[in-house]
């Protein structure tokens, strides 16, 4: 029979080392444990931010937009441009998958704090604010986004000039741009009040839980209690 080689620690003292570096690690892996463990908030928390994430995402989506989208320029030479002839066509594919890939960010952040957040004795709540900051992060640059995408497209989002082609041309310059604008400020609008609204729903709810719990009890007749019969028997 073989003898065991050098590195082969028998069980009983594998088991003793694994006590004594638990030991001389602290109680910090067993906090991390407790947190990251069973949720303590319910599935609340991510529920609501997985709700939130619907209108922030169309929000993002138009900030994005504005933000990143430009037309494709070709420039050449020719006898009846001076100095160059400019033809200006759709947005390339890259850019419209890098316009949506950045308009997914707010919305998987916001679902990654609401999973974060049942972790924490009040995640709904910060679901909700997290909601709130993250869509006032992602529209308040949305003016300035406005007025660059109107200087990408100068033919307007159509690509179509504004005079001389009344009956082919749909949007003026400016025009997509503006409505973009309203949309992803009602998006954010939104995501905010319906925030705002949970917060207050929950914040109701506890104190009513809370008077209850403090409401005193009903004093009423004592009630008679209920035994079994004396066995003793009278005396003479």
């Amino acid at each position: 029979m073989s003898s065991p080689p050098d590195s082969y620690i028998p069980p009983e003292d594998a088991g003793f080392e694994l006590a004594e570096s638990i030991q001389e690690r602290g109680n910090f892996g067993y906090t991390v444990a407790g947190m990251l463990g069973r949720p303590r908030a319910g599935r609340g928390p991510l529920g609501m931010a997985a709700f939130l994430a619907l209108p922030l995402f169309f929000c993002s989506l138009m900030a994005s937009t504005l933000a990143l989208e430009k037309a494709d320029k070709f420039q050449f030479k020719g006898p009846k441009c001076h100095p160059v002839c400019t033809i200006w066509h759709p947005p390339a594919t890259s850019t419209e998958v890098k316009i949506w890939l950045w308009a997914l960010v707010p919305s998987v952040v916001l679902v990654l704090v609401g999973w974060i957040a049942t972790r924490l004795p009040l995640g709904f709540y910060v679901s909700c604010v997290a909601a709130i900051v993250v869509a006032m992060g992602v529209a308040h640059k949305t003016a300035t986004w406005e007025k660059h995408h109107i200087a990408r497209f100068p033919t307007g989002i159509d690509l179509i000039p504004d005079k001389g082609y009344a009956f082919s041309n749909q949007f003026n310059r400016g025009e997509w741009e503006k409505s973009a604008l309203s949309t992803a400020l009602s998006f954010e609008h939104w995501t905010i009040g319906i925030a705002l609204a949970g917060i207050l729903v929950m914040g109701g709810l506890w104190l009513r839980a809370r008077r209850h719990a403090r409401r005193p009890g009903i004093v009423g007749m004592p009630h008679e209690g209920i035994h079994a019969p004396d066995a003793t028997q009278p005396g003479l």
